[in-house]
């Protein structure tokens, strides 16, 4: 059984160390790097969860269990105010396959119909092929944008979006 939490600002230090541990993990899959986050302070970690919603998974268990999945939504500069974008989108290894990246897009999708959003967007790399069914699956299509991806210009990563209406 996994739970999704919506956490907040005081929750910093899980936001941390599951964003952390994700960047150790899967290191390609994210437009940031370890070394840069390892660097931020708490009243980093505080803004971000104060300037847009963060989600955790945790498997039904003990309070304060660690997180098993990480997910943001945020309004991507460039985009139309209408749609909301899906950023550090992360599970655990071993938690994989189990239902924890679906329970964290509804979250997302859900937020995001609360705020009258028309779309969901994101930006997957070519090469994570199990990120592409899974968003595949819960109905997010390519939209046929594409940019090199941040930290690799030598691989490249296109925008999917699901319609809401």
């Amino acid at each position: 059984m996994i739970d999704i939490e919506l956490i907040g600002e005081d929750d910093w230090q899980v936001a941390r160390d599951a964003r952390l541990r994700a960047l150790r993990e899967s290191p390609h899959a994210f437009g940031s790097t370890l070394a840069r986050e390892e660097s931020f302070r708490e009243q980093h970690w505080r803004m971000r969860l104060r300037s847009s919603p963060w989600w955790v998974a945790r498997r039904a268990g003990p309070p304060g269990s660690s997180a098993v999945g990480l997910a943001s939504m945020i309004v991507e500069p460039g985009s139309t105010s209408d749609d909301r974008h899906v950023v550090g989108l992360w599970v655990e290894p071993d938690a994989r396959r189990q239902g924890v990246g679906t329970a964290l897009l509804a979250a997302v999708v859900a937020a995001a119909r609360a705020e009258a959003a028309r779309t969901v967007s994101l930006w997957v790399a070519d090469d994570n092929d199990a990120a592409v069914r899974l968003y595949g699956r819960l109905g997010f299509s390519p939209t046929g944008e594409r940019q090199p991806l941040p930290r690799s210009p030598r691989g490249a990563e296109s925008r999917h979006e699901l319609r809401l209406d």
